[in-house]
């Protein structure tokens, strides 16, 4: 859905310009704003070493009301110190005057080079001139303010209803390198004109980053700034939805898919990549146990420079089951390349179908589907292969 043009949320507003934080000249400072206070709900980095603008923000989310993200590229104000949360605020602040609001209905974001502090005049000069800017079609223009090392930006939407009352739902991503589970190294903004109950809200969007967001690698780092953040601001004057209802299931679901959707995007502007690979498994003990499968494929090296290499190499994919911790019985394991069987009982089926498996890694996009045959768990991982292009892009990002 991103090479068309997003559908107009109702109450939110968008803006961004170059406020030359990138040496690119390329927009790098960006606004999302909703015309009355929305409901939020956010997820947040689970590493340790947490970048300002989380510290400002993440208590914000949690009282469960925002009207305005602003979010710049080009700096993570990560490892800063006091001066760096002290520009996060400042950051805040500054856009709430130019707005009109309280403080802390601003959520602020930042991703790029950690460790250096933000170049606060720069903020002081643009911020201001940012609510000028808003307009209902402008949501292109802030997924390419994010980017960072993104080959493109990434968008994606579904429409529902309640009661015949049509609503939407729209989300913007960055992300392409420091991509691991719990949280890859991105930043998520979702906007809907649904009104979704606030525990509903934070349940499904945790639900949804679950089976999507944490769901991806591409390399095995994990950020200091990583954000999804959801608002609900209730304009497509539709019913409240509620928990329980198939409304909700509903949301959950198109949510779902938007989120797998920039999910898969992530994946596929990995850093170097040329390939996106789901690594599917199926009859492990329980869910628990198959994504742990999943995930020990998923961020093997050997395994996605094998792919990289377009060589069905079933062996280090079966190392890596073997060595993921969970119950697995190495004579009952069978592994496919979309639908070419290459291990069947745990042995391998013959050169034949290595030569059409290796057909199948020749392709864009494929799946690696893993079975157990232990029970009625699946779980499923997004990944990408590891190319000589990552080391380039990665051995002198901060130049």
């Amino acid at each position: 859905m991103s090479e068309q043009k997003p559908p107009r949320v109702k109450g939110f507003k968008f803006a961004s310009r170059s406020a030359g934080l990138k040496k690119s000249g390329r927009s790098d400072l960006a606004l999302i704003f909703s015309e009355v206070p929305a409901r939020c709900a956010g997820v947040f980095t689970t590493n340790k070493v947490v970048a300002a603008p989380v510290v400002v923000s993440a208590p914000r989310v949690r009282a469960g009301q925002c009207q305005a993200v602003l979010v710049n590229s080009g700096n993570a104000n990560a490892c800063t110190g006091q001066q760096g949360l002290s520009d996060a605020l400042r950051c805040g602040e500054l856009a709430a005057a130019a707005l009109g609001l309280p403080e802390d209905l601003v959520v602020v974001a930042s991703t790029g080079v950690i460790g250096q502090n933000l170049p606060m005049a720069k903020f002081e000069q643009h911020i201001g001139l940012l609510p000028g800017q808003l307009e209902a079609g402008g949501a292109s223009g802030v997924a390419e303010a994010m980017r960072t090392t993104d080959a493109f930006a990434k968008i994606s939407w579904r429409e529902g209803e309640v009661a015949g009352q049509p609503y939407r739902i729209l989300g913007l991503a960055k992300g392409a390198g420091m991509i691991h589970p719990n949280m890859a190294t991105m930043l998520a903004y979702v906007v809907t004109d649904a009104l979704v109950s606030p525990g509903l809200l934070d349940e499904t969007l945790r639900w949804c980053v679950n089976r999507s967001f944490n769901a991806i690698t591409v390399d095995g780092d994990t950020s200091t700034n990583d954000m999804v953040l959801i608002l609900s601001n209730g304009q497509a004057e539709a019913e409240e939805i509620l928990p329980g209802t198939p409304e909700a299931q509903d949301f959950q679901q198109k949510l779902l898919e938007v989120l797998t959707e920039l999910a898969k995007m992530i994946v596929r502007d990995g850093e170097g990549a040329t390939k996106v690979v789901q690594i599917s498994v199926r009859g492990a003990q329980d869910a628990v146990q198959a994504q742990t499968v999943a995930r020990s494929v998923a961020t093997s090296n050997l395994v996605k420079t094998a792919f990289f290499g377009e060589d069905a190499n079933w062996g280090r994919i079966i190392a890596a089951v073997g060595y993921s911790g969970a119950e697995v019985d190495p004579d009952r394991i069978s592994i496919y390349f979309d639908d070419v069987e290459v291990v069947r009982n745990g042995l391998g089926t013959g050169p034949e179908q290595e030569a059409l498996a290796t057909d199948v890694l020749k392709k864009p996009e494929f799946t690696v589907q893993i079975d157990l045959t232990l029970g009625d768990g699946e779980g499923v991982y997004y990944t990408s292969d590891l190319t000589y292009d990552y080391v380039r892009i990665n051995a002198d990002y901060r130049t």
